[in-house]
This record gives structure tokens, C-alpha cells and sequence, in this order.
């Protein structure tokens, strides 16, 4: 993507109500506005709130926004430019239930208060392989501790990717570490049963890996 398209993404951006841009500044102090009123102030609803992490373009917030009218989406990444398309779409398909937080992920436990989301998806990140990387890693312990902050009691996590590391790697330490896990499966494509939401929703680049043959993997917990 060009740099001319990019800026014109994220002066686009500012003018979507449904977007949200805090400084880090903003969250690290602890006084961000939207922190625990998510659902008093923008959605204007008591739906339970369903985040995004990593979300990339937003398709995956979009598609669940439409299929749950009664859930509320908030698609989270760091590349502005990125989730322009989901922000975009969401408003030009009167979607009232997605919105769109720009920060990075490291910060969620800033920008939400707790027990205030009830969901979590984590959809194809980088399964960061170096052994120097793995503080980046999207379900390590630090990570699983923020969202664990964050999430009501009974709240879940799902993870959807296309590594088999990512996959193997999750699923150790999940029960490394005691946690429970409701749903695993390493190739949700090819097996009967697997959960409808995670088979008909498909990313650009997940429907690429099909094509390909990639198996794609799929692990719903609870963090204890």
C-alpha cells in the first residue's frame, strides 16, 4: 500500500464514528474515557462485548457484527490503515454493533475495564517462531494475564490460525498451566462437528490458505 493511500486511510479514520484512536499517553495514565463504558457510551446497549485482537482488516469483526445483531464487536490492531476496510464496510452496511480501537494489544488492559468483555478472538497472528519473539506472542502468560483482567469470569478465548506451532504451542501451555479447554482442533475443515462460526467466517488470507491445502487450527478456552 502506498504511502498517499495510507494517509488517506487514516484521515479517513478520524472522521469514522466508529473508530477510536487513543494515544498511549491517554491509556497508560489510566484515565481513558471509554474504559468500562464501552457499552454506556458508544453502543448504548448491555450486549455482552466481543473483542477482536489483532483484527487486521476487520473481516472477521464485520462478519460476526452481522450474524450477531445482539453482541457487540470491537475489532483491536495497530495499523490504522488495516481496519480502515472493516470501519468502512461496517458503516456503509449500517452495522451499529463493531467498532474499532487502535492501540496495541500489550495496552487492552488499559482501554477495558474489568470483568467488562465477555469474548475474546485472537484470528491468525503472528505465531512470532524466534525464541527472541515470544514475548509477542499473542497467547503467552503475560498476554493471558491481560486478558484475564479484562474478561468476566466465565469469559472465552478462541484462536484460529494457520500454524501448527501456534496451535501446539497454545495448547501446552494452556494445560501446562491448568487452564480449560472447552474445543481444540487441528484441522477444522476436514472434521465433523467443528463450531459453524469458525468454519463460515474466512479471512483474505485464511481463504488463501485453504487453497493451499494449509489445515487450519482452532482452540476455544477459559483462563483460570
Amino acid at each position: 500500500m502506498g504511502s498517499k493511500n495510507k494517509l488517506k486511510r487514516f484521515k479517513e479514520n478520524d472522521t469514522f464514528a466508529n473508530v477510536f484512536q487513543p494515544t498511549r499517553e491517554a491509556l497508560v495514565k489510566n484515565d481513558y474515557k471509554l474504559k468500562g463504558q464501552w457499552n454506556a457510551t458508544f453502543f448504548k446497549n448491555n450486549n455482552p462485548i466481543v473483542l477482536e485482537l489483532g483484527c487486521g482488516k476487520g473481516e472477521y469483526s464485520v462478519a460476526l457484527a452481522q450474524r450477531y445483531p445482539n453482541k457487540n464487536f470491537i475489532g483491536v490492531d495497530i495499523k490504522g490503515a488495516r481496519f480502515w476496510r472493516g470501519a468502512k464496510t461496517a458503516l456503509e452496511d449500517n452495522l451499529p454493533n463493531v467498532a474499532f480501537l487502535r492501540t496495541q494489544i500489550e495496552l487492552i488492559a488499559y482501554a477495558f475495564a474489568e470483568n467488562e468483555v465477555d469474548e475474546i478472538w485472537i484470528t491468525f497472528p503472528d505465531p512470532q517462531i524466534k525464541y527472541k519473539r515470544t514475548k509477542h506472542r499473542l497467547t503467552n502468560m503475560a498476554f493471558l494475564k491481560r486478558y484475564k483482567q479484562i474478561l468476566k469470569p466465565d469469559g472465552v478465548v478462541n484462536l484460529k490460525t494457520d500454524s501448527e506451532f501456534m496451535h501446539g504451542y497454545t495448547l501446552g501451555l494452556l494445560h501446562g498451566a491448568g487452564h480449560e479447554v472447552l474445543y481444540a482442533n487441528h484441522n477444522v475443515y476436514k472434521q465433523e462437528g467443528s463450531p459453524e462460526e469458525v468454519t463460515s467466517i474466512q479471512t483474505f488470507y485464511e481463504s488463501q490458505y485453504l487453497e493451499q491445502n494449509k489445515p487450519i487450527t482452532y482452540i476455544r478456552f477459559k483462563i483460570n
